[in-house]
């Protein structure tokens, strides 16, 4: 009786062994690649979607702005000469760019030397006044509307641009404070030390030491400013009474109507408010980036 021998399995070297665990470990990150990469289509399609058909619509004629077409039909045009034309809208962009920088400008000035009260110098109630400022900014804007058009209307800054502002620095304050104060508190105090005992006085100090280390907070504040007086309906609506003194937020109430909306003139109006935002985004980020490398390398 023969016994047969089971046959010996060949040795696997480890160079084997190494490949094909490599060979695992790529497919293993291309997988995750693609996965990221669909993730990331799908968040873009999602984001960019209603403003590609914002922009198509726009571009497209009367009849078909409004069918939910993805290319433009007949593409011209003529909804955005009318609305800058017939629909006065040059007057509204002028307005909301005056109340814009007025808003910006307040806003940051107020903002810093608040900041800077709240931080580095110590006073009674500096707690409270804190927790103050965060409890106007829970207030809801729609309890705020009679008091500010009282005052505003004592004041006899209705349908003016700088009352509007005015209003939109009160409500932009809080937020930005608080955005500051972050910044000038995590700027270190021997910064400043050294500053005064190489001479400098406090006014020199605070332009030439402490403001390049807080810029990146004074970039967030404007964008922060500038989209609250860019976006606002309700104060501006309230408090500006006469058509030529309208922002774009009210301007583009007139595309709508009671039984019909021109859909086209609506989506032309709305591509033309969004470019002075995305061209302001584009000037300040390189300052805000630049301001946070500027600002980690003093501190």
């Amino acid at each position: 009786m023969s016994t047969r021998t089971a046959p010996t399995p060949e040795p696997i070297h480890w160079e084997d062994q190494v490949r094909r665990a490599r060979l695992r470990g790529e497919a293993s990150r291309m997988w995750r690649l693609l996965g990221k990469c669909l993730a990331v289509s799908a968040l873009l399609l999602f984001t960019l979607f209603p403003v590609y058909f914002m922009v198509v619509s726009a571009f497209s004629d009367s009849a078909t702005s409004g069918t939910g077409a993805l290319l433009p039909t007949d593409p011209s045009l003529d909804n955005f000469v009318y609305v800058l034309t017939e629909g006065n809208f040059t007057t509204y962009l002028l307005n909301s760019l005056a109340v814009a920088a007025i808003t910006v400008g307040g806003a940051c000035v107020l903002a810093l030397l608040a900041a800077v009260a709240v931080a580095r110098f110590k006073f009674k109630f500096r707690t409270s006044v804190l927790v103050m400022i965060l409890i106007v900014q829970m207030v809801p804007l729609e309890a705020l509307v009679i008091p500010l058009f009282i005052q505003v209307r004592d004041l006899q800054l209705l349908n003016t641009l700088i009352g509007l502002g005015i209003v939109y620095i009160a409500l932009s304050l809080p937020l930005a404070v608080w955005m500051m104060r972050g910044f000038v508190a995590a700027v270190p105090k021997e910064v400043e030390e050294a500053a005064y005992i190489d001479g400098a006085s406090w006014p020199v100090m605070f332009w030439k030491v402490l403001f390049p280390l807080v810029a990146p907070g004074l970039v967030a504040t404007a964008i922060f400013s500038f989209i609250v007086a860019w976006n606002e309906f309700v104060l501006a609506l309230t408090f500006m009474q006469q058509s030529d003194k309208y922002t774009v937020a009210v301007g583009l109430r007139q595309f709508f109507g009671q039984y019909a909306n021109e859909w086209g003139h609506v989506m032309a109006a709305s591509t033309i408010i969004t470019i002075p935002v995305m061209v302001f985004f584009v000037l300040v980020q390189r300052y805000l980036a630049a301001g946070l490398v500027q600002g980690a390398v003093k501190g």
